[in-house]
Order: structure tokens, then C-alpha cells, then sequence
């Protein structure tokens, strides 16, 4: 029977049969016994279904991964330790030495110097692009070696949407998939896979765990992108693997040649599989995702709203403003809501900003988002302390940018704490 999100939310991924627990278990075991030889035998073939070590694959992270598959409207999906190894093993599953891909300039800064410093010295190549320039544009900065695009739903810290029209057509029609990061939005409010795009990665870390307890990450193939169609472009799939005997992932899986090979091959060797105690947090998060996805939008336009009419306020970005330049994404690809993320200034020098934060009483300064809690950040003073102003602004960071990222507490407590933050400089 199909179900809306809300209910996909409670009972999707584990159905219990009789005498069954009703709640996902957990699995806390890294390996399970079997009868023979020949038993494991087939399950390191990848001729079997199973699970012999969990540092491949646990039973829990399988349950909690078929509940967000099915919440993104995918085909199949895996969990990993952390937002930061699932965006790495979603475009390394595809790109190897000597390639290259494209990424929107206006992505969390881990992700950035991932992309950009560190898969570089793996010798992949990554352009960062400003995701408003035309079609025509960006069609440009495609080249024979390109294997994929990145972006994200909502970009972190700047709060700006995605065009998908534009993004999944430059993708399709160079024979690459689009790998969209939807961790602000949740599949709550949006579905990039029905949007156009054929992967998507979450940080279970933000608004799927949303109470600052679990770090973990998520990669969801929609089973769509045809990697036999582009043979040539993607060898890791449609070529044999000698790890395997010679076994063919496109050819031998299907629908499910990318998420296979991610988690034989790249799990195999890199291990970063997300523990089943953090799983099963996860799955406790994803059950109450819907109900508090509604209250830190509805609590993020009163403040924003605030914010906007606020004289000690040089300007605020909340795509469900119609100031914002991602208003009307937000209302053709997010109808229900963004999320409970916005930006904004102080007017002032970066002193004043860093005042305002020390003079917050409810608001926490931390390097954490997307969370139960209403939070505060300053790049410039923070997480990207190190780039002059020319550099941020390169990066697409204001230097007098703040990310808010707005709670679930009652929104008038939220406004009167920065009220009187702001009455203090």
C-alpha cells in the first residue's frame, strides 16, 4: 500500500512479523555465524544476501537505510559514518584518477575543501561553479572527463535553492548523473528524485537525527541513471572487477550496480559504516521528522520575518521571504517548506557580530546545525577563520554572514533572546 511521507516516516524500512520487536533492533555484533563454508563463501562472491561483517553491512543500518529509500522514493540505499563520508563515496563511487566533476561554489564548506583540496591530491578534479549562471553557462565547464554535478537542496550557509530544471537537464543531457546533498530540506519537504535528480546524500547528523546525539551520513540511488547507456564514462560499473572475480556491477545488479559497488568495494576498503547504536538514534529521529520539520519552518518565517523589520539588521536570507532570490525555487521545488535555516547580518563590523552572538542567553554559538536547539555560527570568525574577505566572498560566504538555525522552542522566546542580544551594540 502506498503512503504518504508522514506515514513512510513511522513504518517504512522494518516490518515485524509475528512475535517480532516492534521498534528496529539492534544489531550490535560485528559478524554472524553460518552453518558452512561454502555459506560465506557465496556472500563474499556477492552471489548471496547476508551479512558477515559490519563493517560492510549491519541489519539495523539496512532497516533504518530502507525507511529513507523509500522516503526519497529511491530504488536502494546505504548509511555511513558520517554527511561528510556519504558525499565522498557518492562521487568517488563514480570517478576515479584522471576524472572530473562539477559542484556548486555555494556547498558546506567541509564538503568544499573535501572536493577541492583533498580529492584533488587523489588526482579528481572538481570546478566549482555559481549555481545562478544560465544553462548555456555551465554548459561550458563540461568536459569529455566529467562523470558528474553536485549541489545541495538548500545551500549551507547561504540558504539558496536549487534550480533542479536546470541542473538535472545540463546533467542528462551530458550523460552524467546529478548528485544532490538534501540534508536541510529532509524528504519531508523535498524529493529530489523526483525533481531530476539520480542520487541524493543526507547528513543524518542534522534534521533526520535533530537532537545533536548521532553523527552519520546517508546515500540514496533513485536506480534511474543508466550506466551501460555511457559504458565508456564509467568503467568502475560497467567494466569487471577483479576484486570479485570479474563480476560486472551494471551488468550483474541493475537498479542496484551503484549502491552494490558502494557497499562491497568502497565500505569494504574504507570501512566508515555507520554504527548500529547511531542507526537506531536515526530511526528514532526519522519517526517525529515530519511533525518537527513543520515547527522549525513555521518558526524560522517568524523569525525571519522579524529579522527583515529589524533596524540593527543590514539584511536576512530565508527562502520563504520574497526578498530571497530563492523565493520562487522554494515555492515550485519546496511547496511545504525549506527548513529552520536562515542568514543574516548585524550592521556593524565583524566585532559587532561576534557581540551579538556573546550577548545571546537561549541561542547557542556551535559549529552544529539543523538541530532541536536554535543555534548560531559565524563563518568568518569560525569555521572559515582562516580566509581573508576577498577569499570568503570567492566562497560564496559573506564576511558578516551568520547562520541561524532556528529550534523547535516557542518562537517569541527565540525573537525576544535576539531582541535583546541586538539592543546590546
Amino acid at each position: 500500500m502506498e503512503t504518504n511521507i508522514e506515514t513512510k516516516c513511522l513504518h517504512a524500512g522494518w516490518t515485524p512479523t509475528n512475535g517480532q520487536p516492534r521498534q528496529v533492533p539492534i544489531f550490535q555484533s560485528t559478524t554472524f555465524k553460518y552453518d558452512s563454508s561454502d555459506d560465506m563463501g557465496a556472500l563474499f562472491d556477492l552471489e548471496a544476501n547476508g551479512y558477515f561483517y559490519s563493517r560492510l553491512q549491519n541489519p539495523t543500518n539496512d532497516f533504518v537505510a530502507a525507511k529513507l529509500t523509500e522516503m526519497e522514493g529511491g530504488y536502494a540505499g546505504m548509511l555511513t559514518s558520517s554527511g561528510q563520508a556519504a558525499n565522498f563515496y557518492a562521487v568517488f563511487n563514480i570517478c576515479e584518477c584522471g576524472d572530473h566533476f562539477i559542484s556548486s561554489s555555494s556547498i558546506y564548506g567541509g564538503t568544499f575543501n573535501l572536493f577541492g583540496v583533498t580529492m584533488k591530491k587523489m588526482g579528481i578534479e572538481c570546478t566549482f561553479v555559481d549555481q545562478n549562471l544560465p544553462y548555456e553557462e555551465l554548459a561550458k565547464y563540461i568536459k569529455p572527463n566529467t562523470k558528474c554535478i553536485f549541489g545541495e537542496t538548500i545551500t549551507n550557509p547561504t540558504c539558496n535553492v536549487l534550480d533542479f530544471e536546470k541542473f538535472s537537464k545540463l546533467a542528462h543531457d551530458h550523460g552524467i548523473p546529478l548528485i544532490v546533498d538534501n540534508t536541510f530540506a529532509t524528504p519531508v519537504n523535498c524529493n529530489p528524485l523526483k525533481l531530476g535528480a539520480d542520487i541524493v546524500t543526507h547528513s543524518t547528523t542534522k534534521y533526520i537525527d535533530g537532537h545533536g546525539s548521532a553523527v552519520g551520513g546517508a546515500i540514496i540511488d533513485s536506480g534511474n541513471f543508466d550506466w551501460l547507456k555511457y559504458a565508456d564514462k564509467f568503467p568502475g560499473l560497467t567494466t569487471p572487477d577483479e576484486s570479485y572475480h570479474g563480476l560486472t556491477y551494471a551488468k550483474k545488479f541493475g537498479k542496484a550496480a551503484y549502491i552494490t559497488k558502494a557497499t562491497s568495494q568502497l565500505m569494504r576498503d574504507f570501512g566508515s559504516i555507520q554504527a548500529p547504536q547511531q542507526a537506531y538514534y536515526i530511526q528514532l529521529g526519522l519517526e517525529s521528522l515530519h511533525v518537527r520539520m513543520q515547527r522549525h519552518c513555521e518558526n524560522a518565517q517568524k523569525i525571519a520575518e522579524f529579522l527583515e523589520g529589524n533596524e540593527k539588521v543590514a539584511w536576512v536570507n530565508y527562502p520563504g521571504l520574497k526578498s530571497s532570490p530563492s523565493y520562487e525555487l522554494a515555492q515550485k521545488y519546496c511547496p511545504k517548506g525549506t527548513c529552520g535555516v536562515l542568514c543574516f547580518a548585524v550592521k556593524g563590523d565583524r566585532a559587532a557580530a561576534n557581540k551579538f552572538m556573546d550577548n545571546l542567553k537561549l541561542v547557542t554559538i556551535a559549529t552544529h546545525v539543523a538541530d532541536s536547539k536554535t543555534l548560531i555560527l559565524h563563518p568568518a570568525s569560525h569555521t572559515h577563520r582562516q580566509l581573508t574577505d576577498e577569499q570568503l566572498i570567492e566562497a560564496g560566504v559573506a564576511p558578516d554572514l551568520m547562520r541561524f538555525s532556528v529550534g523547535l522552542e516557542n518562537a517569541d522566546d527565540i525573537i525576544a533572546d535576539i531582541q535583546q542580544a541586538l539592543d546590546l551594540i
